[in-house]
Order: structure tokens, then sequence, then C-alpha cells
């Protein structure tokens, strides 16, 4: 059970991975502030995903107390980064429509 779950979790980290990369690289080619931002809260949000899935990859095989303590904070950490990542692209997109 374990070992299926780290290779789901594997395949989130690396599909997360590229597309944080993916919108940074639309992020820095961007022209318009806004534009810019909602690239910007798009990468927060692929990152926290990122580190969740790495979190949540650690607590299910874990193997000592410590790397237990850093998949719970390295979840917690990545779940607010994609939670305000999200609420940031919710924010601007009805911007980008109104331009």
């Amino acid at each position: 059970m374990a070992d299926s779950l780290t290779k789901i979790f594997m395949i989130i980290i690396v599909i997360a991975f590229v597309f944080f990369l993916f919108n940074k690289v639309k992020q820095l080619r961007a022209k318009e502030p806004l534009v810019n931002r909602i690239y910007q809260s798009k990468a927060s949000l692929s990152l926290g995903m990122f580190m969740a899935a790495f979190g949540l990859n650690f607590i299910v095989g874990y193997r000592s107390i410590l790397e237990l303590f850093i998949g719970i904070i390295f979840t917690i950490i990545g779940a607010y980064n994609a939670y305000h990542g999200y609420k940031a692209y919710l924010h601007y997109i009805p911007q980008l429509e109104q331009n």
C-alpha cells in the first residue's frame, strides 16, 4: 500500500514541479503586470502542491520520527502556499476579464 502511494506521490511531485517551472518561465516572459501576477499565483499554487506531495510522501513512508516531523512541516507549508496561491489566482482573474 505504501509503495503504491509513494509512486503516486512521486508522479504528483514531478507534475507539480514541471507546472511550477512552466509558470515561472511564463511569468518572466509576461509583459503586463496583471498577467505577471496571474502566472506568479499559478506558480505559487504549483509549488504548494509540490511541497505538500513531498511532505505526504515523507509521511507515508516514514522510517523515523524526524522524517515524520519534516513531512508534517512540508505538508503544512505546502498546503498554506497552495491555498494562498489559489486565492491570489481567484483574485486576479476577474481583474483580467475587466480589462
